[in-house]
């Protein structure tokens, strides 16, 4: 009897699964960590080492590309057919710090295997969720007897997401021509649970401030000066208090404008998963739910757009009192944003609504950092489409649809190439991402290798390449 190609795809992965174990638990071996200066040389090794294994594999081109902080891996395999599409994988390199004494159980980086689970830094953060990409390829070639992907594949590995990823979008730009691609798919994500698999739709962007306000040149004596002239510390708290209204929502005039609303089939979707609030509750260390009116837990954190305070202070903050009129005051503030919000408009809105919440005789310095953008996959888009239908047949199951609360580099792709985001991630919340003693299942990160096998035939057939 002739095997189907989902056969032929298991039996190729089963064949080469020991040699692949091999391998990662080799990169994992090398402490790839951004962060500490001490490991440049190994962020250095570890790209050197992806690049050889990415030649080894079959890629024609396998390139380290240096920045002004750590090096990026690049590499392409040109499908044989012009009007393919072209994908560009985003993923990283680089890890966490990890140091025995953090907590692990075992050496952070000397792999070890336990109950069919991986155990090293790295292993599902991120460097397991890019190493399946080799073998899926390897799949994909064996059950369609193709000696070229079905699609003009390109993988681009950061070398400094772990480090706040500084150098990347400059990169991009420099880079752009030869990054050019139809979809981004990035593997730094996850799914639901080991049970449900899922593949996220968006990522929120981000935006964060520094607000200080300046009263007397010097802290003054409150009897003398107490209610008579303007306190920073009780601006900023009034400040802080005028951030939302009464429903939870964003006070800021304009900071909604151009927000894409969440269909009723997406609230559907999200409403279908196997949430648990009072775990949820349990995992956040927290004994209540709080937020915009009318939206619910998942809503919140997946699909509306926030303002949190990060940090407030001022005056005296020292063992006993000190009755003082402080001379300035501080509070770090950070807007998640979601599709449709411009970074550089909240920025705008947000200076204008501070500056006229304060009193006269207070002065208003704000200072923002680098901003991300968000970024948001239609339901109806092809590519998330195949995506979806490659994750169907390699867990068989229904695939779910789920989004991030947090924010990424992969928005920077989206802007500077144009292509739509998408996300195809295997690692399930117990992974323990950052954390001592983090894991991939083996189970799921074979499920992984099996979705990009069947993924890039099914882009290739169901989204034609249009000039």
């Amino acid at each position: 009897m002739s095997q189907t190609p989902d056969s032929v795809v298991r039996t190729y992965i089963q064949q080469h699964r020991a040699a692949f174990l091999d391998d990662l638990a080799e990169w994992l071996r090398i402490p790839s960590v951004s962060a500490q200066p001490e490991h440049a040389p190994d962020v250095r090794r570890s790209a050197d080492w992806l690049a050889a294994k990415l030649s080894e594999t079959g890629f024609p081109t396998a390139e380290v590309w240096p920045t002004p902080g750590a090096p990026a891996v690049f590499a392409e395999w040109p499908c044989d057919d012009p009007q393919a599409p072209t994908v560009l994988v985003y993923g990283h390199h680089d890890v966490q710090p990890a140091a025995r004494e953090d907590g692990w159980d075992s050496e952070p980086f000397e792999p070890v295997l336990r109950e069919n689970r991986l155990y090293a830094r790295g292993a599902a953060d991120d460097k397991g969720q890019v190493f399946f990409h080799t073998l899926g390829v390897r799949a994909h070639l064996a059950a369609t007897g193709r000696t070229t992907p079905a699609v003009h594949l390109k993988l681009l590995i950061e070398g400094e997401e772990e480090s706040g990823s500084p150098h990347f979008r400059a990169l991009v730009e420099q880079q752009a021509e030869r990054l050019a691609a139809d979809a981004v798919i990035v593997s730094d994500t996850g799914m639901w649970s080991e049970d449900t698999p899922t593949v996220c739709t968006g990522m929120r962007g981000l935006a964060e401030c520094e607000i200080r306000l300046y009263g007397p040149d010097q802290d003054i004596h409150s009897g003398s000066f107490g209610g008579a002239v303007p306190n920073p510390a009780t601006a900023a708290a009034r400040l802080v208090a005028a951030l939302h209204d009464e429903h939870g929502r964003v006070a800021i005039p304009g900071f909604y404008d151009g927000v894409v609303e969440l269909t009723d089939r997406e609230r559907e979707l999200l409403a279908e998963l196997p949430f648990d609030e009072r775990q949820w509750l349990r995992t956040a260390k927290s004994y209540a739910t709080e937020g915009e009116a009318g939206y619910t837990t998942l809503e919140r954190i997946w699909a509306r757009p926030t303002a949190e305070v990060n940090g407030i202070g001022g005056g005296y903050q020292g063992p006993g009192s000190k009755t003082i009129v402080p001379s300035s005051a501080v509070m770090k503030l950070s807007f998640r944003l979601v599709a449709g919000q411009d970074p550089g408009q909240v920025e705008k809105a947000v200076r204008a609504w501070a500056e006229q919440q304060v009193p006269p005789g207070i002065r208003c310095d704000i200072t923002f950092s680098g901003a991300t953008r968000p970024c948001l996959t239609p339901l109806d888009h092809p590519a998330l489409r195949s995506v979806t239908r490659a994750m169907g047949r390699a867990f068989e199951k229904p695939v779910r649809f789920t989004r991030e609360g947090g924010s990424g580099p992969a928005a920077d792709l989206q802007d500077v190439l144009g292509a739509p985001v998408l996300f195809l991630g295997i690692s399930v919340p117990s992974d323990g991402w950052h954390a001592p003693n983090e894991k991939v299942e083996l189970d799921l990160l074979l499920k992984g290798v099996e979705t990009t096998a069947y993924l890039w035939g099914d882009l290739a057939e169901n989204w034609r390449h249009v000039p």
